[in-house]
């Protein structure tokens, strides 16, 4: 699917079910992305999603289809992952004596800022491999179909990807 589909968003907005699902279905992963970047738990992450599309879908109608819709959902993403992160602090918090542990830092936003400068050094084919793959949440197919490509070759751009941005983010592991 091309996105942004104005007809499905409008749908979307007046809570169609098929809009709906089509929306999940391409958001999901970066959904998933942002959730688990902040709460560094792929279960907690999976919930987070879950709760992202239901928060979506009951906020779809203040939805304005003349607007980008991925800063939208992506912002509700970031929000309910925040607020999930809060609630397991405070649980964390009353079992601890020590104390709550604190959001995700300087040294996290370093790291980020690291790896996102490292993909920005790929070759162009293997960046767009890693960006639909990482940040899309596309599967190697999708990625294939997308891009009008066999299988094989996004899955020896992904390694070649992978490969160098190991090189280039060695210095991460010493920190």
């Amino acid at each position: 699917m091309n996105w942004v589909d104005r007809e499905i968003l409008e749908r979307f907005r007046v809570g169609d079910e098929g809009a709906v699902k089509a929306v999940y279905e391409r958001f999901r992963g970066p959904v998933f992305a942002i959730a688990l970047s902040i709460l560094r738990d792929r279960e907690l992450a999976a919930d987070a999603t879950q709760q992202t599309f239901m928060k979506a879908w009951r906020a779809a109608s203040t939805y304005d289809t003349e607007r980008p819709f991925k800063p939208w959902v992506y912002a509700i993403a970031r929000r309910t992952a925040i607020d999930i992160y809060r609630k397991a602090s405070r649980v964390v918090a009353s079992d601890q004596i020590d104390g709550v542990t604190s959001p995700p830092g300087l040294e996290t936003a370093y790291e980020v800022f690291e790896v996102r400068a490292a993909i920005d050094e790929l070759p162009d084919e293997e960046r767009q491999v890693i960006k639909l793959s990482h940040f899309d949440g596309l599967t190697h197919q999708e990625i294939a179909h997308h891009i009008g490509i066999p299988v094989g070759t996004v899955k020896s751009r992904s390694h070649r990807a992978h490969q160098r941005l190991l090189g280039l983010l060695r210095h991460l592991e010493e920190m």
